[in-house]
């Protein structure tokens, strides 16, 4: 069983910053793959980012590509989300989901075994 719990949401002006992070507890956090989705009201939740194990291989959607910056720090068990020039499209609540090995990238929500309660973000002037 894996614990995954977010912070750093918050609101902020179009063109802002955002960092979140995501704290796993519970299984090696090393050998787990790592994703950021996110969920608009009335959408399905989509896929937004994933890094690999050892943090060596990143994924991004288009719309985030260029903007957000995925990473891992295996030594703290955190994954973080740098979220730069966000636009008010980026509003959403934003999940980390971790799941076993096997194969990467994962970028379906069925493909991910554990999840964060979420943290809402909110791009607004």
């Amino acid at each position: 069983q894996v614990h995954l719990v977010e912070s750093g949401g918050g609101l902020v002006q179009p063109g802002g910053s955002l960092r979140l992070s995501c704290t796993g507890s519970g299984r090696t956090f090393r050998n787990l793959d790592m994703g950021w989705f996110r969920q608009s009201p009335g959408k399905e939740r989509e896929f937004v980012a994933t890094i690999s194990p050892s943090g060596s291989s990143t994924s991004y959607a288009e719309s985030v590509k260029g903007r957000f910056t995925i990473s891992r720090d295996n030594a703290k068990s955190t994954a973080s989300l740098q979220m730069n020039s966000l636009v008010p499209g980026d509003t959403a609540v934003y999940y980390c989901a971790a799941s076993g090995g096997r194969y990467w990238p994962k970028i379906r929500t069925d493909e991910y075994d554990y999840w964060g309660q979420g943290t809402q973000v909110s791009v607004s002037s």
